[in-house]
């Protein structure tokens, strides 16, 4: 057909067998792109463990104060028991006897015995709220977080340290 011209297919400058491998843009883009996701990612791994203590944290003052406020209504004295051996703290409470692990858990501090890392420790809780305030406390190799209880008025306080958190 006359009149109608061929048109040449559109070849890239980098196209060909002489041209293979990739642009020093395209190595530093891609390595801009892998150090964003490693930025937005490390971070929150190295966090993962200090979550961790603080949960732990939590979920033991919200036995201490489930324990306190049980005793308080159902007018029968309540039982925690800490075996540092197994870092398990045992409980029985209105609905029966429950054991939980805990990693972190380091040492509690009683009024009358002082710090107590070792053995066994059974911590009463009266239906009077006469019990004994003391503080738990929680580490890893990281951390340190500490349970406050207050005997007298039945708060539990987490701190992280010797302070709050």
């Amino acid at each position: 057909m006359p009149g109608r011209h061929k048109i040449p297919p559109l070849l890239s400058p980098f196209a060909g067998p002489e041209h293979s491998g990739f642009t020093l843009f395209e190595l530093i883009v891609v390595i801009f792109i892998v150090s964003l996701m490693c930025a937005v990612a490390l971070p929150s791994l190295t966090a993962m463990s200090e979550s961790r203590i603080k949960s732990d944290a939590k979920r033991l003052g919200s036995i201490v104060r489930y324990l306190n406020d049980s005793a308080l209504s159902t007018k029968e004295t309540l039982r925690m028991k800490i075996t540092f051996s197994d870092k398990a703290l045992a409980y029985n409470g209105p609905d029966g006897e429950k054991t939980e692990k805990f990693d972190s858990l380091s040492g509690i501090d009683l009024q009358s015995k002082g710090m107590i890392s070792e053995g066994e420790v059974i911590v009463f809780f009266s239906p009077l709220g006469q019990t004994e305030s003391f503080t738990l406390h929680l580490r890893d190799e990281k951390s340190e977080v500490t349970v406050a209880f207050n005997g007298m008025d039945g708060r539990v306080k987490i701190g992280k340290g010797n302070g709050p958190i």
